[in-house]
This record gives structure tokens, C-alpha cells and sequence, in this order.
């Protein structure tokens, strides 16, 4: 692996594991056992690693929420979809625990995960139109719309929600499975009957997931 990307796989495991307002560029540095003039080389601060760190979210968020074409939708199908979702979530955690910070410092960055947010939601919309169209969602055309919008908004503030609820808060796997659950409980009321019972299985599964975790 180039000393570039080891420097952003090491950013991205500090980040998570302590917070990015606790980490500098000498803390990456040390944990990687090279020079910070070495880390300077490949980046000059660390606004440009996090700008690093971003292109691969954004890369990952384009490739892993793409509609079902012509194939019927199956509970193995919705499965795929919630765990790239919980990937997402769980590997980049950092950004979705300090997003109104991380954002407010560097406008550049904003415009960036706006154009990110914006081709997501098409995306969700997409999807969700996917569903309807296998009989699983019941809902009118007019609604998918606030029904990707508010996916898309449990999906990005869950992971700060939940550092807002008791001092020194840690993001695990399990509170991010309750994330899925969330999502889940919020698109059930909304599907067939069919959907229902893919709905149920799929709780039952991330249920499992959480009493590994706890």
C-alpha cells in the first residue's frame, strides 16, 4: 500500500476510534511511524485527508445504493441494500458523529456532501420506486418523495442523534443496528402484505445482530 493511502486508512481509524477533533496530523503520523514532514508531503493539513476520506464515502455511497432493474425483489435483495447502509455508517462514523462541525469549518467540503446527499437521494428514490414497482412498498407516486427524504435523514443524523444522548456517548455496532431497525420500523407501515412478512424477517435478523453485539 502507498504511504498516501496509508496515511487516509490510519486518519479514518483514528478518527473513529477517537474522535476527529482529537486527532492531529502528528497523532496520525506517530501511529503510522513515519515523519509528519513525510505525512506533509502527501498532504499539507488535515482538512485534505478528511477531503480524502470523503471521495472514497462518496465513491462507496455511488455504488452501493443503485436500484433493482428487472429482477424480483427478495428479503436477500433488501438485506444487501441495509448493510451497505450499516457499512456506511459504521465505517465512516466519525464524519456521521461530527457532520455539523466538520462541515461548518470548510465550505468546500459542504458543496461536496451536498452533491453526494443530492445523488443519494435520487438514488433512494430509485430504489423505493424499485420496491413499489415489486409490490412490496404500497404508496402513491407523490409520496415516495418524503418517504426518500426522510430515509435519508434518519440515515445521516442517527449516529449524532445518538452522541447528543448521554455524556460520552459510544457509537457501537449495535446502536447503529437500532439505526436499521429505526429505518425499518419507519417503511413498514407502508408496504403489502408481502412486504410485511420481508419486513419482519428482516427485524428479526437485525435483532440477532444487536444481542451479538451487546
Amino acid at each position: 500500500m502507498k504511504t498516501r493511502d496509508k496515511i487516509i486508512l490510519a486518519a479514518l481509524e483514528l478518527f473513529n476510534e477517537s474522535g476527529e477533533p482529537n486527532i492531529t496530523t502528528n497523532h496520525i503520523a506517530a501511529h503510522l511511524g513515519i515523519s509528519p514532514g513525510n505525512l506533509y508531503y502527501h498532504f499539507r493539513n488535515k482538512e485534505e485527508i478528511i477531503h480524502s476520506i470523503f471521495d472514497q464515502y462518496a465513491h462507496d455511497l455511488s455504488i452501493h445504493f443503485q436500484p433493482l432493474e428487472h429482477v424480483q425483489i427478495t428479503a436477500d435483495n433488501l438485506l444487501v441494500y441495509l448493510d451497505s447502509v450499516f457499512m456506511l455508517m459504521w465505517r465512516y462514523r466519525f464524519f456521521y458523529a461530527n457532520l455539523p462541525d466538520i462541515l461548518q469549518r470548510d465550505p468546500e467540503l459542504q458543496q461536496k456532501y451536498l452533491a453526494a446527499q443530492e445523488g443519494l437521494h435520487k438514488d433512494i428514490m430509485a430504489m423505493m420506486a424499485s420496491f413499489q414497482s415489486g409490490g412490496l412498498l404500497d404508496i402513491e407516486d407523490d409520496e415516495l418523495e418524503n418517504l426518500a427524504t426522510t430515509l435519508k435523514l434518519v440515515a445521516s443524523s442517527w449516529i449524532f442523534y445518538q452522541t447528543t444522548q448521554a455524556p460520552g456517548a459510544k457509537i457501537t455496532k449495535a446502536v447503529l443496528y437500532q439505526g436499521v431497525l429505526h429505518i425499518l420500523g419507519i417503511v413498514r407501515p407502508l408496504t403489502t402484505a408481502e412486504g410485511k412478512a420481508q419486513v419482519l424477517q428482516l427485524k428479526a435478523h437485525y435483532r440477532e445482530q444487536i444481542e451479538k453485539d451487546i
